[in-house]
């Protein structure tokens, strides 16, 4: 019988190894699976290289395993926010490595692991530093530069329901860049708000196939501030 229900978060991330490249759902505050990331500063896996959109916000999340000392690199699009003092402080001081992708080659380059496809040509970044020593092309009259897929050992991202075969469904903006990490990671572990039995999800509904997915866990709902912002309530 299939089961991917994992009995706790220690249980569903154990046996990351030092040095894997970790996927970490979300954008901004949207979407970001804490618990999953808290339970990777509990695990204890180190010189890892982070792919997300940011670089974390205030101390809690992505930000907690930075300021950890967990991550050797950090691969996003938005590494500076009004609150990213962790990650600043980090790389101001060479304790931490930053890849700077645009979000759309991000995207796709994840898009692009997960398809089998070997690399793509894009218009994006063209002229700038971010090209640099990279592959460029005319086509069509326009210089393209030649972007790789970006591979990764674990994806951990932030569903809304989930059955224990691995299907998932989102919730609005939380859905982000999960499903593309689900596809691009030889291991994907999911955190969701509800397990639902089988039958229960409309085939026409479900954005990750369970095929993706190797471990889900059950996470305490959270409340919505008027913020809309999200906290445990």
């Amino acid at each position: 019988m299939i089961d991917k229900v994992a009995a706790t978060i220690a249980d569903a991330l154990a046996g990351t190894p030092d040095g894997a490249t970790v996927m970490i759902g979300g954008f901004g505050t949207a979407g970001i699976p804490n618990e999953l990331i808290d339970g990777l500063i509990e695990q204890g896996a180190s010189g890892l290289t982070i792919v997300n959109n940011n670089a974390g916000n205030g101390d809690t999340g992505l930000a907690a395993l930075l300021k950890a000392g967990r991550v050797r690199k950090v691969i996003c699009s938005f590494p500076r926010q009004a609150d990213s003092h962790v990650f600043d402080a980090l790389y101001r001081s060479g304790r931490i490595e930053l890849e700077l992708v645009p979000q759309g080659n991000l995207a796709e380059r994840i898009r692009a692991a997960g398809a089998g496809i070997g690399g793509f040509f894009t218009p994006t970044g063209y002229g700038t530093e971010l090209a640099k020593g990279k592959e460029t092309r005319e086509i069509d009259g326009r210089m393209h530069v030649f972007e790789q897929p970006i591979h990764a050992e674990l994806a951990l991202i932030k569903a809304e329901r989930g059955d224990r075969w691995g299907n998932l469904t989102y919730r609005k903006a939380a859905r982000n860049f999960g499903p593309v990490m689900a596809v691009a990671a030889q291991r994907t572990v999911a955190s969701v708000h509800e397990i639902v039995e089988l039958g229960s999800l409309d085939p026409e509904s479900v954005v990750t196939p369970g095929i993706f997915v190797h471990r889900i866990v059950q996470v305490a709902r959270t409340a919505t501030t008027a913020g809309g912002f999200r906290k445990e309530a």
